[in-house]
């Protein structure tokens, strides 16, 4: 994970690690290609915001942390996002 962004931008980033950005807290959770798919922690686990590393506001504090899992709600409504059914939330959650 993170080949593009260690080899591009030369930045040693990693699955879990603690960072923080503007001044928010977070963890990366995700390899966004040419960003740095954050959780912050301001915000319900499964958010992902996108972080260029090169950013002068993004520094890691060089600790990492559990990622926070999503509760069972919005892994529902994300399986049904993914779907692309062609019915409301609570028809789908009927099947």
């Amino acid at each position: 994970m993170f080949e593009y962004i260690k080899a591009t931008y030369e930045v040693d980033v990693d699955l879990g690690m603690d960072i923080n950005f503007n001044g928010d807290r977070g963890i990366v959770t995700e390899d966004k290609g040419h960003y740095i798919g954050v959780t912050f922690d301001k915000d319900k686990p499964g958010t992902i915001s996108s972080v260029h590393p090169t950013d002068d506001l993004l520094s890691f504090t060089g600790k990492y942390r559990k990622i926070r899992k999503m509760s069972r709600s919005q892994q529902n409504y994300s399986d049904y996002i993914r779907s692309e059914v062609d019915c409301s939330f609570a028809e789908w959650m009927r099947f």
